[in-house]
């Protein structure tokens, strides 16, 4: 298997005034194809600035990153944002649908901005994978939180990425909602044998994952491999 991504010695360290601020910590590890990963640990503990590192939405004080081959540190903003669009999809605890786009609108936006033609029924046959093809023409606000994160979820997955990073994609949605969603989203990683790295609070959600990384105060306190089921 194809290591996907590879993080070594990951840091990161803010300056607030004459004092630094370490929330990242000499965090190490590599994830091949199909892994699945979650990453846990209490509020403020370094999740979310840990998944916005391995996905070069920021860079590092220290280390180093390898998403899909390309050495993060060494590319400039565009480079990386480049790699996102062709290796990555997101998914967020707060949606970040387009209002002013209908559901089938907002899968089509990502393989838009690749400029891929002919996706209308790709993106369909998505929307319809995950419960919503009677709702292809509906706006967000026309949706509830749940069907917006599956729509969240059916764009992610438009572009066919390698690696899908989600933050939270259950936190706003109640238990009932959450359970379906997860079925979905652990369904389409599965079909697509995209590599999920999950950042999440919930523990049932996380002990799902075939290996879980527990920080604390931004170090890497346990790696655990979660034995299948």
């Amino acid at each position: 298997m194809a290591v996907v991504l590879s993080v070594r010695d990951l840091t990161k360290t803010f300056k607030s005034g004459s004092r630094s601020l370490t929330v990242l910590d000499s965090v190490s590890f590599d994830l091949e194809e199909g892994d699945t990963f979650s990453i846990v640990g209490p509020s403020g503990s370094g999740k979310t600035t840990l998944l916005g590192l391995c996905a070069g939405l920021d860079g590092p004080t220290r280390g180093s990153i390898s998403l899909c081959g390309h050495d993060m540190g060494s590319l400039g903003e565009d480079e990386r944002a480049r790699v996102r669009n062709e290796h990555v999809g997101f998914v967020f605890q707060s949606f970040r649908l387009l209002p002013t786009l209908t559901a089938l609108e907002n899968v089509m936006v990502p393989a838009e901005l690749r400029g891929r033609r002919g996706i209308v029924d790709g993106a369909r046959d998505l929307l319809a994978e995950v419960g919503l093809g009677d709702r292809l023409g509906h706006y967000p606000t026309q949706l509830s939180g749940g069907e917006q994160q599956r729509v969240a979820l059916a764009r992610a997955f438009i572009n066919k990425p390698d690696i899908l990073f989600a933050d939270e994609p259950t936190g706003n949605l109640d238990a009932e909602t959450s359970a379906h969603l997860e079925e979905i989203m652990f369904r389409l990683n599965r079909t697509a044998g995209t590599t999920l790295v999950l950042v999440t609070h919930d523990a049932e959600l996380a002990s799902r994952t075939g290996r879980i990384l527990r920080l604390r105060g931004g170090k890497a306190v346990e790696q655990e491999v979660v034995p299948a089921p």
